[in-house]
């Protein structure tokens, strides 16, 4: 498979999409999903143009890695949730659906049934408030 430069993460890495951006610098872009598994559902992508996790380079998943732990840690201190779940997708037998490598960070509570992906589309409302939440606690985490 070749990489897409019109997938909708490319798309919205160049500012050509919307999104909910909770924050990016140059490695990696930080934000909502729009059909969250739960309160806080967030997503973090490189860059770096690269499929998924075998295409992507030792520097790409150093960056992509830390700011996912970075935005874990602002997850579980503004929702308080029960865990956080990390998940990352290889290949559509595995569920990929935006093949632009990608974690979820995903706040879990007790008794909470989730699915790979949700089919309903969130408030926007609410995702600019769940990104203002996350963007806070991110400024207090190195």
């Amino acid at each position: 498979m070749t990489y897409d430069e019109n997938n909708i993460f490319a798309k919205i890495i160049r500012g050509e999409a919307p999104a909910h951006i909770v924050e990016q610098d140059d490695a990696c872009l930080t934000m909502m999903d729009i059909m969250p598994q739960s309160p806080g559902h967030t997503l973090v992508i490189p860059k770096e143009p690269a499929i998924d996790v075998f295409e992507v380079s030792d520097r790409g998943l150093e960056q992509v890695i830390l700011q996912t732990r970075r935005v874990a840690r602002a997850i579980d201190r503004v929702f308080e949730p029960d865990g956080v779940m990390l998940v990352q997708l290889n290949r559509s037998g595995a569920g990929q659906s935006v093949f632009h490598l990608h974690f979820h960070v995903i706040p879990r509570w007790g008794g909470l049934q989730m699915a790979f992906h949700s089919r309903d589309v969130e408030k926007s409302e609410i995702l600019t408030e769940h990104a203002s939440k996350i963007r806070s606690a991110l400024a207090e985490i190195v």
